[in-house]
């Protein structure tokens, strides 16, 4: 290659400073200084003989070259990423970081985790949950079970599945306090989840003018459902996160219902982590394993 190269360096902490616009974030990002940063953006600056950036007191603006810059060397950057992890990969174990909810990583994907691991021995999982927030996405993060509508800025969102919602209770509980007809509900104890609007959806359905405010409060889905295994009373959950309680017979459904949550789990992943083998290969097996689940 006869071209000659600018410092790799310099060009990471360009491309860091241009995405967010500070040389604070910037840093953080590379895990230098500020100062560190600044100098390698004068060093890129010497190189090239042009200003990229506009410094204006505490703000930072790209001139017109640096933001065409940054356009046509931030998808580079990026190639060579991933083009670095393929190989690693073959070679190497890889590290991928799993952010989910409490509930769902408890219930539905640590049970399931170890075919993960058969399936793809050589990647290893670092599993933690976390609030649900597009911003723990960088370094600790390479994707995540998000719980919602699917509408998150600057964010990849996979659906994957559409799951009732039912009310469960154990077979003690219900021998004492038997659910037959949706009138029964009036007087038993509802089991409540923090944040969640369950109850009132589940009573809209049944067209029931019942009090559903009070009975205990639990901060998870997975508490509610532990609350209700334990003969506390009746909750209403997803069937995702109940599915292994249903089917060891812990809890069962008094009535049968038609409701379908009126949110869902999704897959999220920032965009430029789209073409990671690991991230890909998560993705392609969470979707199959669900789909193979909830036919």
């Amino acid at each position: 290659m006869n071209k000659k190269l600018p410092p790799l360096n310099a060009l990471k902490a360009f491309e860091a400073a241009a995405r967010h616009l500070n040389f604070t974030k910037a840093a953080e990002d590379l895990f230098v200084t500020q100062a560190a940063v600044s100098h390698q953006i004068k060093i890129l600056e010497d190189f090239l003989g042009v200003k990229l950036f506009h410094r204006k007191n505490r703000l930072l603006e790209l001139t017109e070259l640096g933001s065409q810059y940054f356009a046509e060397i931030q998808p580079l950057l990026e190639k060579i990423a991933i083009a670095t992890e393929k190989v690693k990969l073959k070679t190497a174990r890889q590290i991928l970081a799993i952010s989910t909810t409490p509930s769902f990583g408890m219930h539905w994907l640590v049970p399931r985790l170890n075919d993960f691991h058969q399936r793809y021995p050589d990647i290893e999982v670092r599993l933690t949950t976390m609030p649900q927030d597009e911003g723990l996405f960088g370094k600790d993060t390479d994707v995540a079970i998000y719980y919602g509508n699917g509408n998150w800025n600057n964010l990849e969102a996979i659906e994957l599945v559409k799951a009732r919602i039912m009310l469960l209770a154990s077979p003690e509980y219900l021998k004492d306090n038997p659910i037959e007809k949706p009138e029964d509900l009036a007087g038993k104890n509802l089991i409540h989840v923090c944040s969640s609007t369950k109850w009132k959806q589940m009573v809209e359905h049944l067209k029931l003018d019942m009090d559903i405010e009070t009975g205990p409060m639990f901060g998870t889905t997975s508490m509610g459902i532990q609350a209700a295994k334990h003969g506390q009373g009746v909750v209403v959950a997803n069937r995702m996160l109940a599915q292994d309680e249903i089917e060891e017979g812990s809890v069962v459904e008094p009535l049968m219902t038609n409701v379908y949550d009126e949110k869902a789990f999704y897959v999220v992943y920032p965009p430029q982590m789209a073409e990671s083998t690991k991230v890909k290969c998560f993705v392609d097996w969470i979707t199959e394993e669900i789909k193979n689940s909830y036919k």
